[in-house]
């Protein structure tokens, strides 16, 4: 490719973790950003010297090969049918889809469109994740059978603007019911079963913290996949406590958890023996890429965020599906969409839909 695919990040004040990976890739170049806060856009356009400055996303299309979807989650489907439909290349944060219509709306749009899309599901990538997904994939676990994914988030603070205005999150993240932003905890723990869920049941505590909202303080979702294996999810982004993210697998030879902080670590069992560091199976078990990483890599620094970024240009100059496109995004999704009916009538069962 003689020319550079041009990248346009759109909410370019939440995108900032795209420049660093795109500005190490020789194909790739930043052209464009876009935002509806004009100091924000100025500030970061400044900071990466950005000249293309758009407030109009319509504008900003016309710009660029690649879109970079760092918006609401409302905005997502909408903003990729728009993309996808002009023969733009899609990158959209998560979740992929806030209803059952959009994901349907999206999977025409992709399948209509010669342009590509994918999932920015940058957990999928975190190294923890990803070692624990080739010792599975290389049966140090034997047979798994249960997993768990937690997102715990204190985010009251990001409800409301500066004059107290409902933000986007307001509405989006804990307006509804639902295990809502489940994609963080659901797609490395599905990504290392390899299946799709095929129903799930839902519960939550009640409202406590903040009665503002419709969504309950912590909500459980009971995934079951494909093989009637079982994956406990956990969201909560209202409680009054630290931030973690928590995973777990279970095995018929191994066992992993993840950490919950306050200087816990990352720890392995195999066969029932004493617990080991999560470190002692890097050098066995991570890909070459991570424990030999190109120059690339380490002008981008090295992490999950930038192997994501390069694994989908690697999917368009080679003519081959992005990992997380649009099937695998709605497996991810579609289960915190459906898990709100499952609420409502107190953990009933819910069959989640195949939108292949």
């Amino acid at each position: 490719m003689s020319e550079k695919f041009r990248i346009g990040i759109v909410g370019a004040g939440r995108g900032r973790s795209y420049f660093s990976p795109f500005a190490a890739m020789a194909e790739t170049e930043v052209t464009a950003i876009c935002d509806l806060d004009q100091s924000a856009l100025d500030q970061i356009g400044d900071q990466y010297q950005i000249k293309q400055r758009f407030t109009n996303y319509d504008d900003l299309l016309d710009q660029v090969d690649i879109v970079v979807l760092a918006t609401p989650e409302n905005l997502h489907v909408p903003q990729s049918v728009q993309a996808l439909q002009a023969g733009k290349h899609v990158i959209s944060e998560v979740t992929a889809a806030v209803s059952l219509d959009q994901c349907t709306e999206l999977v025409q749009a992709v399948e209509s469109s010669s342009a590509q899309y994918m999932m920015a599901e940058n957990l999928c990538y975190q190294k923890s994740n990803i070692l624990i997904r080739n010792m599975v994939q290389q049966g140090v676990f034997g047979d798994i059978y249960f997993g768990e994914g937690e997102y715990v988030h204190d985010i009251k603070s990001l409800h409301h603007d500066g004059q107290g205005n409902p933000t986007w999150r307001y509405y989006w993240q804990v307006g509804v019911n639902r295990c809502n932003y489940a994609t963080h905890s659901l797609g490395p723990v599905l990504d290392w079963f390899g299946e799709r869920v095929k129903s799930v049941c839902s519960l939550g505590t009640g409202i406590h913290t903040d009665p503002e909202h419709a969504m309950e303080d912590t909500v459980l979702m009971l995934c079951k996949t494909e093989s009637d294996c079982l994956i406990k999810i956990r969201i909560d982004m209202l409680s009054t406590r630290p931030a973690n993210s928590y995973f777990s697998l279970q095995g018929t030879k191994a066992c992993y958890e993840g950490t919950r902080g306050f200087g816990d670590q990352p720890k392995i069992s195999i066969e029932g023996e004493a617990w080991q560091p999560f470190s002692n199976f890097e050098s066995e078990f991570l890909p070459d890429r991570w424990t030999n990483p190109s120059a690339e890599a380490q002008a981008a620094g090295v992490t999950g965020e930038y192997f994501e970024l390069r694994d989908f240009i690697d999917a368009l100059l080679n003519g081959t599906p992005p990992p997380l496109n649009v099937y695998r995004a709605l497996d991810f999704t579609v289960p915190g969409l459906v898990s709100e009916e499952s609420i409502a009538n107190g953990g009933t069962p819910v069959a989640v839909p195949d939108f292949r």
